[in-house]
């Protein structure tokens, strides 16, 4: 029991003692996996992240949320425009590229679209913004975008599920 409740043995109070059961409940939730880019005083940058989600249909908003601890986290906080890329299942190797020790933007070929962000090319579908609003989400901030374009090349998204990649399997 905590605290008087009767608790099912596989149930949990999330917590720092059991921050590993609760990232791993949350990893059973599937989800695409983006590539968010922008233009910096450093040049272009990407940032690799599956908390995407759509907000509203009118006005269009989507949201993404960084993570504070990342070294780039005051590039995006501040950013103004920004393009969100769902990657292809396809492009796992854009994850390397754009994580800690990637090589990022270097060599890779992009352009740009009429705010400055950096696009590629590959993407399932891409959403450029405009940023909308910001919120605290404790070790994260939901940044809440202004979808200004969007852009459907279609084709099978990346998935990440339970600490994998994949893509996505129809039933029956």
């Amino acid at each position: 029991m905590a605290d008087g409740v009767q608790m099912h043995p596989a149930e949990f109070v999330p917590g720092p003692d059991t921050s590993r059961a609760f990232r791993n409940a949350l990893g059973c939730f599937a989800t695409g996996v983006t590539l968010v880019t922008i233009d910096s005083a450093d040049g272009p940058m990407g940032f690799a992240a599956n908390s995407f989600a759509a907000v509203s249909l009118d006005p269009a908003l989507v949201l993404w949320s960084p993570a504070k601890s990342s070294r780039r986290f005051a590039h995006y906080r501040d950013a103004t425009h920004y393009a969100i890329h769902v990657l292809p299942h396809s492009a796992r190797d854009l994850l390397d590229r754009f994580g800690r020790r990637g090589a990022g933007f270097s060599g890779l070929a992009h352009h740009r679209n009429p705010e400055g962000a950096p696009l590629l090319d590959n993407a399932v579908a891409r959403f450029d913004c405009r940023q909308h609003a910001t919120h605290d989400g404790g070790d994260h901030l939901i940044i809440v975008g202004r979808v200004l374009r969007a852009a459907v090349n279609g084709g099978q998204a990346l998935i990440f599920n339970q600490g994998q990649y994949g893509q996505f399997s129809p039933l029956g």
